[in-house]
């Protein structure tokens, strides 16, 4: 059975998409079978992971149906998508903006249209060892049918005061879910993204995210402010077996996130054995 983590934050542009994508990356590349399930309309990782693919193999995907389809056949595994060598994503199109309207026609109990999407993962969980959910930083149907479906959920924090709000709002939405269904999900850690590496109020900010939070709560590992990161985005992340497609700086990101994963598995461990 497959570990079900969320990467969320109530603030957009915190990072969260880029952390779910690289961590996902690293977790492959450790021999794990991975699946990035894209719940953003904005598919912003399923464009990520497509140009990695792109870019280290040289090929194009092309789909024969969208997500939504694949949802209305309550069969996701017609859609999932090979990115590398253990890892997978099932990726999202435009037309999963429609999902809740979809849900809507489909089911008048609200718990059951929250729930659809579990169902469905659960009939392919047992094929991974790591399912990582992207979602929108919003209040909505995509994000709450995320969270019933997890186990756990890392919250990134970027080191702004808006995203220490978008925390703060998410982990009391996330009570209130809890509250509401009565299911079980732990909070992994509060992943900190740097804004600017040395500046003070970055580490004030910080700091106070600490005190509210407590600062058992966060990853000791920090993903600092790099340039590199920003293009994987538009290009790609390179396959560091591929000499001629990396230097210096993907090798500090790659570094970095070596770290970060390896925390994340430990943090993992820590909560399976605690229960």
């Amino acid at each position: 059975m497959a570990e079900k983590i969320l990467f969320a934050n109530f603030k957009g542009g915190t990072g969260k998409t880029t952390n779910a994508c690289m961590i996902s990356l690293r977790l492959a590349e450790l021999g794990n079978k991975t699946l990035l399930i894209d719940l953003d309309p904005q598919a912003n990782a399923t464009g990520m992971l497509l140009l990695t693919k792109q870019r280290n193999t040289g090929e194009i995907t092309k789909f024969n149906s969208t997500l939504m389809t694949a949802l209305d056949d309550g069969n996701l595994e017609s859609i999932i998508t090979s990115i590398k060598q253990n890892l997978d994503i099932i990726p999202t199109f435009v037309d999963f903006a429609g999902y809740p309207y979809y849900l809507m026609d489909k089911f008048e109990d609200e718990r059951d249209r929250v729930y659809y999407l579990k169902t469905l993962i659960d009939k392919i969980e047992d094929k991974y060892d790591y399912i990582i959910f992207d979602v929108p930083p919003t209040i909505s149907i995509f994000t709450d049918s995320a969270v019933v479906a997890c186990d756990a959920v890392t919250i990134v924090l970027q080191t702004q005061e808006h995203s220490f709000l978008g925390s703060q709002m998410f982990i009391e939405y996330l009570q209130k879910l809890v509250n509401k269904y009565s299911f079980e999900i732990d909070i992994l850690g509060i992943l900190p993204v740097l804004l600017k590496n040395t500046s003070k109020v970055d580490q004030a900010v910080l700091e106070n995210a600490k005190e509210e939070f407590g600062e058992v709560n966060f990853f000791e590992n920090v993903v600092k402010n790099m340039e590199r990161i920003k293009r994987y985005s538009m290009q790609g992340v390179p396959d560091m077996t591929n000499r001629n497609d990396y230097d210096m700086h993907d090798v500090k990101v790659y570094d970095m996130y070596k770290h970060v994963t390896d925390e994340f598995l430990e943090r993992l461990n820590r909560i399976e054995g605690e229960q």
